[in-house]
């Protein structure tokens, strides 16, 4: 259903808006955030019916390439922007300004035969499945982590994301945090040379090859586990408490690790400190131009990205996200109310 939701045609949506005068503004990036977004597009057209926001979730390396290409209003990732990312888009259309759109959890979803107990793992032994040196469910590491578990002898299957990801990016910077193999031999990006398994196409993607089979690890952002009703992990934290994924648990990584954020609000929350932190907790940012060249078009978009990291934030947690606290709300305005056009500052 997201899949379907998520590839309607720009072409048809525009045909339709042409006519009735309204204002389409397009975006595109990571899955991660898209049933907020989605859900953000319709409550902020109820607000708002001259406004539609069409959102392609077509993974965060994409949303970056769209933006870069100038194709899109606004991009959307879960992984800051790389210096590279950056300098390309200051050559193309000027300098990118990272507004945290919301918080959430990466988890790891898993299909074991015959379990139905919540299984716990650590970064270290989930660096080597998906390194494929685990490669059987009943290994002595997983067992060590259960001990009151009986875990059968099923091959694990790693399922992991094939297009370019934020969500991957999360997962890497984590387990780079854990494992200095994972660190040497794979590191963190949104696309990776993975060493073993089988790729899906977004979150869902993911979700629907671990649900189908028997044996499968993989992972995804928590709204997706959820909606298909994936059985998922509870991962052990920095100050070695087990936590299960949780807007609380994402919360507390983000007030645990982000003491003092970075002028330009490009930051990383995964493997924080805390007993309540859960460690593969990320935010997910709207990225948009500091300079626009169409006045009226950028005003719409700064007004629904205002509103979406404001009021809209109270959609969030019905969804599985952690809202925004109110010091990043502040920072997200400031930032908005920087971008220009012609000169022009844009929002009051």
């Amino acid at each position: 259903m997201l899949n379907r939701i998520a590839t309607v045609s720009v072409a048809v949506i525009l045909s339709v808006m042409g006519a009735s005068g309204q204002t389409l503004l397009n975006g595109a990036g990571a899955t991660f955030p898209y049933p907020l977004i989605s859900k953000w597009s319709d409550e902020y057209h109820k607000k708002e019916p001259t406004v539609r926001v069409n959102y392609q979730a077509i993974g965060s390396g994409g949303g970056i390439r769209q933006l870069v290409s100038g194709t899109v209003d606004f991009g959307a990732s879960d992984a800051p922007m790389t210096e590279e990312q950056l300098e390309d888009a200051r050559r193309a259309h000027g300098e990118v300004l990272h507004i945290p759109e919301t918080l959430g959890a990466v988890v790891v979803v898993y299909n074991v035969p015959g379990v139905t107990q919540k299984l716990r793992l650590d970064g270290s032994a989930i660096a080597d499945i998906f390194l494929g040196k685990v490669t059987t469910w009943d290994d002595a590491r997983i067992k060590a982590l259960n001990p009151d578990i009986k875990l059968p002898n099923t091959r694990i299957l790693v399922v992991h994301r094939a297009d370019g990801s934020g969500t991957t990016y999360i997962f890497a910077d984590y387990l780079s945090k854990n494992n200095s193999e994972w660190k040497e031999k794979v590191g963190r990006s949104t696309s990776l040379n993975w060493p073993v398994g089988i790729g899906g196409k977004g979150n869902d993607g993911v979700s629907s090859q671990v649900s189908r089979s028997p044996g499968a690890v993989g992972y995804v952002e928590l709204v997706y586990a959820l909606q298909n009703d994936i059985a998922f992990a509870d991962v052990r934290n920095a100050a070695g408490e087990f936590v299960r994924p949780s807007i609380p648990g994402v919360t507390a990584a983000l007030a645990n690790a982000s003491r003092t954020l970075p002028e330009d609000l490009r930051f990383s929350i995964t493997n924080a400190p805390g007993k309540e932190s859960y460690p593969i907790s990320s935010a997910t940012w709207f990225l948009v131009y500091k300079e626009q060249s169409n006045l009226e078009r950028a005003k719409a978009l700064l007004e629904f990205i205002r509103w979406a990291v404001t009021d809209g934030q109270k959609y969030s947690a019905s969804l599985g996200y952690a809202p925004l606290p109110q010091q990043i709300q502040k920072l997200n305005i400031e930032k908005l109310k920087s971008v220009m056009c012609n000169g022009r500052v844009i929002l009051n």
